[in-house]
């Protein structure tokens, strides 16, 4: 046997490959008709591969040293990543996390020791309650398993079993709402729930029916809308924090709030009686703002000429009694002049309203006429 013989040399010793047959093409390795000839010959593969660690060991350690040396280049070189400006990463030590990642550049110890998990942090998701747009937005997650969230891929845009709710006074409302949420901790958002994209829709569901649950159709439908989409933003927080979920609700939209679609019909005649209603109670509360202040006003103003002619009456009266009192002041110094003076003054007052007829004193046998219905006429005439 020659010296330099190696057991480990396919063919010999020389380090040359063997002559033998070429592998045959057993096809690709994807399916499809394999190519024509014999089957691999298996021994003959691992001939080879004793063939080229032999040569590398027969090129001395420093070759041994500098293919592992790169080898554990690249391996260590794996450890490099990119977090995005809107992602942050989390690095996980043998499947728990050990810490966060920030935006750029960074390391982490290559597998199977470390790997990385990157978070979209800044994106704005939204869940659908009681409808489903035709697009589906990615979610971080994927949906719940044993088909829960399973009706979110059939086709049809509106869920009756989601969108049709109880309200306080016991009526029932149609009511689509979209939620758009964040991740606020990527930590708790990646590992405190199994999926958080359905927690967050059931969550604000939830919510969302009790706080329709204490609203009336009424405020439902018209003004309490906005006050709903705050309360359930509220008390969809307050669970998701409960739960440490590590989402922020950013926002809820009430996109639709209808009656029922077999009663809208009803509830749309009823709805413009209430408004035909309210029109004419606000016709008839316009009139009487014109006709009360008017009545008023027309109050006053006799209110205000009484209380002119009680003073002109008082006055009148005042100067009357002041009058009489200084006639009788001058009586008790001069009662004749006084008399004489009264009598003058009577007397021209009756006869300037008199008719006088003048006869002659000479004239007998005159006889007396008493015209009364002048007399009667006077005494009927205002003072």
């Amino acid at each position: 046997m020659p010296s330099d013989h190696n057991p480990w040399t396919p063919g010999g010793g020389d380090g040359r490959p063997p002559s033998g047959p070429r592998l045959p093409d057993a096809g690709p390795p994807w399916g499809g008709p394999p190519r024509r000839g014999p089957p691999p010959d298996f021994r003959h593969i691992s001939d080879l591969l004793r063939g080229l660690l032999h040569r590398l060991l027969g090129g001395g350690p420093r070759l041994l040293a500098a293919f592992g040396i790169g080898l554990a280049a690249i391996w260590l070189a794996t450890g490099f990543f990119r977090v995005q400006p809107d992602e942050q990463g989390l690095v996980l030590r043998f499947g728990a996390y050990n810490r966060s990642a920030p935006p750029g550049l960074n390391y982490c110890i290559p597998y199977p020791f470390e790997s990385v998990l990157l978070l979209p942090v800044t994106r704005i998701n939204r869940v659908e309650i009681g409808f489903r747009s035709e697009t589906e937005e990615d979610q971080p997650f994927p949906r719940a398993p044993n088909g829960a969230g399973q009706e979110a891929d059939q086709p049809e845009r509106d869920l009756r079993e989601e969108s049709l709710m109880l309200t306080g006074d016991e009526n029932i409302v149609d009511i689509n709402a979209s939620v758009f949420w964040r991740i606020s901790n990527a930590s708790a958002y990646a590992f405190n729930t199994r999926n958080p994209a359905y927690t967050v829709k059931s969550a604000s569901e939830s919510m969302l029916r009790q706080v329709v649950g204490h609203t009336n159709i009424q405020s439902a439908l018209t003004e309490g809308r906005a006050a709903i989409e705050q309360a359930v933003t509220v008390g969809t927080q307050k669970i998701l924090d409960q739960y440490g979920t590590g989402v922020e609700i950013t926002q809820v939209q009430l996109q639709k709030v209808d009656p029922p679609a077999d009663v809208i019909e009803s509830f749309r005649d009823v709805q413009r009686a209430n408004t035909d209603a309210d029109r004419a109670r606000n016709e008839a509360q316009a009139y009487a703002n014109d006709i009360v202040p008017r009545a008023r006003g027309d109050a006053a103003a006799v209110v205000a000429q009484a209380e002119g002619q009680k003073t002109a009456a008082i006055a009148n009266a005042n100067g009357e009694a002041q009058r009489f009192l200084d006639v009788y002041a001058a009586y008790a110094q001069a009662k004749d002049v006084t008399l004489k003076r009264l009598y003058i003054e009577t007397m021209q007052d009756v006869l300037s309203h008199a008719e006088l007829t003048v006869v002659d004193d000479r004239l007998r046998n005159l006889l007396p006429v008493l015209p009364l219905s002048t007399t009667r006429s006077r005494a009927e005439a205002p003072p």
